[in-house]
């Protein structure tokens, strides 16, 4: 374990300068200056302050060491030993996938202390003892989710929004961002990500689509940074009626659960924030109404119909009548029309 006393002990002896004369020097008893040298007590930011002037040794310098001193320490202490760490990161934080997906860039990955430092950094927490707090606020169900990946999802998802130009949210436009996103699904084959992110930005919400880690079942999330609401999908739809209902959904949230999102992260809220959400993106993407004219005729020629009257897209229909068994999802008829 490194300590900035080991830097002080080989300044001190390149320079002549006996560790009693310097501890004279500093105002402070030669048995402190043993443990500072020997990195059995801690330098306060004063002390550091006091040893920049005496020896030109930067004080933030000092300071980086000790702190990483204390680190080490703290985390030797969590978990036993260094091969105890290694284990336990790697099983809880899937380090070889982050590594592919190349999320974290870590500085030395020989160096186990290093690669917590390096994932804590990118999760902006200071230590593994802060993630069971932020589970406290979030709103999902212990169905299988881990939640030391979706807190690295949720970083990278914050990390890729950073340079987004989100503007001012108004509560008072959503409806009118909704009827921009209906038209823009309507007259576009398929879902364009960048697209769909460029319209929520307009409307003051953070948007970002990418695929959770292994060992999750998350289909999304809605959250606050600041004032204005960030919607976040995972990356693993197939159809464009898929995509679009999670991204209702979490509009739905949006529109519903803004004042709780003040405080929790929603992945999956209460039967009712949920019921309430669905009933929204269904609506969104079928009106009632319109769905009991369907009812009437199914076939393929009224489907279109109804689509080029109504102006929802083919895929949104079919994808409707695949989920509630009406026509298979290996029909012909859903997989030439699941991306319209």
């Amino acid at each position: 374990m490194i300590c900035f006393g080991d830097y002080l002990k080989d300044y001190l002896e390149a320079r002549d300068i006996s560790q009693s004369e310097f501890a004279i020097r500093m105002g402070v008893s030669q048995k402190h200056m043993n443990e500072i040298l020997n990195g059995k007590t801690g330098i306060t930011t004063e002390m550091a302050g006091n040893i920049e002037r005496l020896t030109g040794i930067n004080s933030s310098f000092i300071i980086s060491i000790e702190n990483r001193r204390k680190f080490e320490e703290n985390i030797l202490k969590k978990f036993g030993t260094k091969e105890n760490i290694k284990k336990q990161i790697n099983e809880r934080f899937c380090i070889n996938e982050l590594k592919k997906r190349n999320w974290i860039k870590f500085k030395d990955e020989t160096n186990i202390i290093q690669l917590c430092i390096d994932l804590l950094d990118f999760m902006k927490i200071k230590d593994f003892d802060v993630i069971p707090e932020l589970e406290k606020n979030a709103l999902f169900k212990k169905n299988g989710e881990d939640f030391d990946k979706l807190t690295l999802w949720i970083a990278h998802c914050d990390k890729i929004t950073e340079n987004q130009n989100v503007k001012n949210y108004n509560r008072n436009n959503f409806n009118i961002l909704i009827q921009e996103l209906k038209k823009y699904a309507y007259v576009t084959k398929n879902y364009n990500p960048i697209e769909i992110q460029k319209i929520l930005n307009e409307y003051g919400i953070y948007f970002c689509e990418e695929k959770a880690l292994p060992g999750t079942k998350v289909r999304g999330c809605f959250k606050l940074r600041g004032k204005k609401p960030a919607i976040y999908t995972n990356k693993n739809y197939c159809a464009k009626d898929s995509f679009y209902y999670e991204l209702f959904h979490e509009l739905g949230h949006c529109k519903s659960d803004y004042n709780e999102a003040q405080k929790k992260i929603i992945f999956t809220g209460s039967d009712e924030q949920e019921k309430r959400a669905d009933e929204f993106a269904q609506e969104l993407m079928i009106p009632d109404n319109v769905w009991k004219e369907l009812e009437k005729d199914f076939s393929e020629e009224n489907i279109r119909k109804i689509s080029a009257k109504y102006e929802i897209p083919l895929s949104f229909i079919i994808g409707r009548m695949a989920k509630l068994k009406i026509i298979s999802y290996r029909s012909k008829l859903y997989n030439t029309n699941k991306l319209n």
